[in-house]
């Protein structure tokens, strides 16, 4: 049986307004994790709104550049394509062209997936950088401050496909997963480390994604099929910031925000 869980809906009009949100969500819990534990440890996406949320973070003319401890920030990837870090598909090279080239983020504190090496070799360096920079023991598993997760229209988050192996992974933390339906092979963050996570968001955006959403939400617990309903939080709580166009097969949520997004909630059952 899935682990019940509350999935907190933030419904935006407009793109611009979900990467505005998102941005807010990642400063905000940047600035809370560093005053809680000293240092905070964030785990991103690549994709549209993401790219988006990365160059807000990192304009000038918005007070994240200046607002956010980027010092105490310790930045990991959800997964990755298996290309080189200057290949145009790789998530690496869209976050720093949109953010990592701008900001005061120490080298040291970005750890990359390294795409360009055997998939099964990248996961298990991956997994080893996790392992050190975290100071884990033994089959600890690490808490992420923040996860931001996207979903393809097929239902996947991270690089979990429908119907890969990798659905089944309980005991690693990084692992090299094929996927048939691309005739490729990703790196990603496994579903325990996903659902470890303090906060766990999916952004979310296009009429395209607005009936594997509600299936996702509102359908039978079929994760083999719609993987993205593995994400079950141990902290019993997950966010969607969504814009109207993905939302649009959802129960319209009926609670107005300050930032005039529309608030509801499902429960995950």
């Amino acid at each position: 049986m899935p682990r019940p869980a509350t999935a907190s809906l933030q419904v935006f009009s407009s793109p611009d307004e979900v990467a505005m949100a998102a941005a807010e969500l990642f400063a905000s819990t940047v600035i809370a994790a560093v005053a809680a534990r000293g240092l905070a440890r964030a785990a991103i996406s690549g994709g549209s709104t993401p790219k988006a949320m990365f160059a807000l973070l990192a304009d000038p003319a918005h007070n994240f550049l200046a607002t956010i401890p980027w010092s105490s920030l310790q930045l990991f990837w959800v997964d990755e394509r298996c290309v080189p870090p200057t290949d145009k598909d790789s998530n690496f090279r869209m976050t720093d062209e949109a953010m990592l080239s701008k900001v005061p983020l120490p080298p040291a504190n970005i750890h990359r997936m390294e795409g360009e090496l055997d998939p099964a070799i990248a996961a298990a360096r991956y997994e080893s950088e996790i392992r050190n920079t975290f100071k884990l023991e033994g089959a600890e598993t690490p808490t992420f401050d923040l996860v931001f997760l996207g979903m393809g229209d097929d239902g996947h988050t991270a690089s979990l496909f429908p119907h890969t192996e990798g659905l089944d992974n309980l005991s690693n933390i990084v692992i090299a997963n094929h996927v048939p339906q691309k005739d490729t092979w990703r790196i990603t963050l496994t579903k325990p480390v996903i659902n470890n996570g303090r906060e766990v968001a999916f952004l979310i955006e296009g009429a395209a994604k607005a009936e594997i959403l509600a299936k996702v939400l509102l359908g039978a617990y079929a994760p083999e099929t719609t993987p993205s309903q593995l994400i079950r939080p141990a902290s019993g709580k997950v966010s969607f910031l969504l814009d109207s166009a993905a939302a649009s097969k959802l129960p319209e949520p009926k609670v107005a925000g300050p930032d005039g997004a529309a608030i509801g909630t499902l429960e995950l059952s």
